[in-house]
């Protein structure tokens, strides 16, 4: 029980980091894709790495990897809005795979404790004989508690991780989102200028 336990608690302490750290208003400001467009329309690319440089966003800091890039290239604005989008897609769903493991585990866990108890019942059943339920029933009860206690953290964790990901993955979409957005900008704004 005591893994199960301390299974249930790891997960529950993911969940509510995770969930506090994907909040769209910190990974995806709708202000700052706004004034970074303008500002980008404007022709005014050091004011939006400005900008993006006193951000924390996930958004400002890929942002800011293709604006610094601007001068040398579409080709290297791309490269760099792609590679910076990949590794905050990485920070986002970072240890959210762990929930995985422990909505895994625990069944496993539980069966283990299962195991555990019938191995007592049958203890039971070679010193005392089939003579009463009373012998047994600690091993039994030991057998289905732990069972229950295993599903009982995997399925929520389950879900948690479901969740989780989701959310995760739909604010990188979103990010992708409008990283096209930026560069198609930055594209008409260079052909223009043509």
């Amino acid at each position: 029980m005591y893994p199960i336990l301390f299974c249930s608690v790891v997960a529950l302490a993911i969940f509510m980091e995770r969930l506090w750290v994907l909040r769209r208003k910190l990974i995806i400001p709708k202000d700052i894709i706004v004034k970074v467009e303008d500002l980008v329309q404007r022709n005014k690319i050091a004011d939006a790495i400005f900008l993006c440089q006193g951000n924390s966003s996930s958004i400002a800091r890929t942002f800011l990897a293709g604006l610094k890039n601007a001068g040398r290239g579409m080709w290297l604005v791309k490269e760099a809005i792609e590679e910076k989008g990949r590794r905050e897609g990485v920070i986002l769903e970072r240890n959210i795979g762990v929930l995985l493991t422990i909505a895994n585990l625990s069944p496993l866990l539980g069966l283990l404790g299962t195991v555990s108890g019938m191995i007592k019942t049958f203890n039971a059943i070679s010193v005392y004989g089939v003579g009463g339920p009373a012998p047994l029933a600690g091993g039994i009860a030991e057998a289905l508690i732990t069972t229950a206690a295993g599903l009982l953290v995997a399925i929520p964790t389950l879900v948690a991780y479901r969740f989780l990901i989701d959310k995760a993955q739909i604010l990188i979409f979103e990010m992708e989102e409008s990283s096209i957005r930026l560069v198609d900008t930055m594209e008409s704004i260079k052909s223009n200028a043509l």
